[in-house]
């Protein structure tokens, strides 16, 4: 049976969605790419982003290397003309320790996310072959395409399903009587 051709990833035109329902889950898929995109970004590069977003629904989504209050503060202390040398010295070395933790994370973030897309494509790749099988099954086919040894199957499988019937029956019946209902 030849495979039927998928819809594949498809372009889509950048433009605002307009139904609601479509655009908090977009936004959802979306803002988890784009965290996922800045942790690699962190973790290959060395670098500290911060990013803040503001869902559909007014909620603040946030993420940050090493975290997204120490590089605001950063950012604002630089454009402070009052920094001290000394507190800047502190605050550096804070940071570069926070920076070695958080780096690991990254790391150990960007690997389970890796191993979580391996694991979806392997299940969606079992679901596939799943729903493939199902519709393989030789006690599907025309009985006339059946074999002798298939056909013997059948039969004392269904005489099995009818010796099942007939004693749930019986034991329904016999329930029925005891409580006259």
């Amino acid at each position: 049976m030849a495979k039927k051709p998928g819809m594949g990833r498809q372009k889509i035109k950048i433009a605002k969605i307009e139904v609601k329902n479509h655009l908090q889950v977009t936004f959802s898929k979306r803002r988890f790419g784009i965290f996922k995109k800045a942790s690699e970004l962190c973790t290959l590069c060395g670098v500290e982003i911060a990013i803040i977003v503001f869902s559909p629904a007014r909620k603040v989504f946030s993420f940050g290397h090493p975290n997204v209050e120490s590089i605001i503060d950063r950012f604002l202390s630089r454009n402070n003309p009052n920094n001290s040398p000394i507190a800047n010295n502190s605050l550096h070395l804070v940071e570069a320790h926070r920076n070695a933790s958080v780096r690991g994370l990254n790391l150990q973030l960007t690997q389970i996310l890796g191993e979580l897309e391996i694991e979806k494509k392997r299940g969606e790749s079992l679901d596939q072959m799943r729903k493939t099988s199902q519709s393989q099954y030789w006690w599907e086919a025309p009985i006339n395409q059946l074999d002798l040894h298939e056909l013997e199957q059948l039969k004392d499988s269904m005489e099995d399903l009818k010796k099942y019937v007939t004693n749930q029956a019986s034991k329904q019946q016999v329930n029925y009587e005891k409580h006259g209902d």
